[in-house]
């Protein structure tokens, strides 16, 4: 089948993310071919991302064939190599992760296939999923066995205060979750070395299983450094590098103990299946940023990475509509594709 269009789309959200992601969140990738099929991904950089799918990476796509993964592979080679002068990372290759994903998509409808069965088939049948946010009692309740807070240290505030207050939060989820649940903590880049090795210290009771984004993503060797000040405690990271390219620099530089690409930004299932590669022969585990949604989920299920998932409950009280419809979710703590072919989503059209 030939590529005959496509078109990216920024969703109609119905609440504006703050501050600089302002118009800068997931868009929608929509592939159509001439047998008919419709392929739909879903990439990063919001609406700067816009004009390299509907531009330049369209141009390059209209009328190319596709009839196997290898060449979904040559696709992607060609789109990276063309982008070169203004990607290699961020935007372009978010933007790059969309039409991936919807190719992805789009082969797996014409084979009648799930992405995991065109990955070597179901591998993990049962796959754990942790909560991140900030509604522990709920998550909890929910049935979750597992959870990640969002920590970010101000240094305009008292750092006694915080460091007490940080102790508090890991001492009432742990109780919470009981002596066999996971927990972690997100820093969002915003610890130092000083800040880091007295949390592990004070944080040692509550047995936490990783501290994620500790410093800047290009802090390779502070971050190499910190790995054994924090042991037991792992480090993890990844969720803002891209490719197998920037994840080789990762491993010569032993920055991480767990590697956490996000698939809708990191460049798509094609790029994912070349870092977990890389992870396999340096033997670091993968764990998948957000990858509860259904594009990592189908890569957790073939069996190429961690059978954690990541999922993004809210609160409580969250009431926003749903942007792709027959999206898998969480029952009980557990999460699993559906057998439909391709990603077996499709968006909600009254947010595109």
């Amino acid at each position: 089948m030939k590529i005959s269009e496509v078109v990216a789309f920024y969703p109609r959200y119905p609440q504006t993310l703050a501050g600089w992601r302002q118009g800068l969140w997931q868009i929608v990738v929509r592939i159509e071919s001439d047998s008919g099929l419709v392929g739909w991904g879903y990439g990063g950089g919001g609406e700067a991302s816009l004009p390299i799918v509907n531009g330049h990476f369209r141009s390059l796509l209209l009328g190319q064939e596709i009839h196997s993964t290898g060449e979904l592979f040559n696709l992607w080679d060609q789109l990276y190599k063309a982008s070169i002068p203004y990607g290699r990372k961020g935007i372009a290759m978010m933007a790059l992760s969309g039409i991936d994903l919807a190719l992805w998509d789009l082969l797996g409808k014409a084979e009648e296939k799930p992405v995991y069965e065109m990955l070597g088939g179901l591998r993990s049948p049962d796959i754990h999923t942790y909560a991140t946010g900030t509604d522990t009692t709920w998550y909890a309740e929910l049935g979750y066995s597992a959870h990640k807070m969002p920590h970010r240290w101000d240094p305009a505030q008292p750092a006694e205060a915080q460091f007490r207050q940080t102790e508090e939060q890991l001492a009432a989820a742990r109780t919470l979750f009981g002596s066999e649940g996971l927990l972690m903590l997100d820093c969002y880049m915003t610890w130092d070395a000083a800040v880091t090795r007295e949390m592990a210290q004070r944080l040692q009771p509550y047995d936490l299983f990783w501290f994620e984004d500790v410093a800047m993503p290009d802090q390779l060797e502070e971050q190499n450094m910190l790995r054994d000040l924090i042991k037991p405690i792992s480090l993890a990271g990844g969720e803002h590098e891209f490719t197998h390219y920037g994840f080789s620099a990762l491993a010569q530089n032993s920055a991480l103990d767990i590697w956490q690409p996000d698939i809708t930004w990191c460049g798509g299932m094609t790029a994912l299946l070349r870092i977990m590669e890389l992870a396999r022969q340096f033997e670091i585990p993968v764990v998948l940023h957000r990858g509860g949604e259904v594009w990592g989920l189908h890569a957790i299920a073939s069996g190429g990475c961690a059978s954690l998932a990541e999922v993004l409950p809210g609160t409580r009280d969250d009431d926003y509509p749903t942007l792709w419809i027959d999206e898998p979710q969480p029952m009980h703590g557990r999460i699993l594709p559906t057998d439909l072919p391709g990603f077996g989503v499709s968006p909600n059209p009254e947010l595109i």
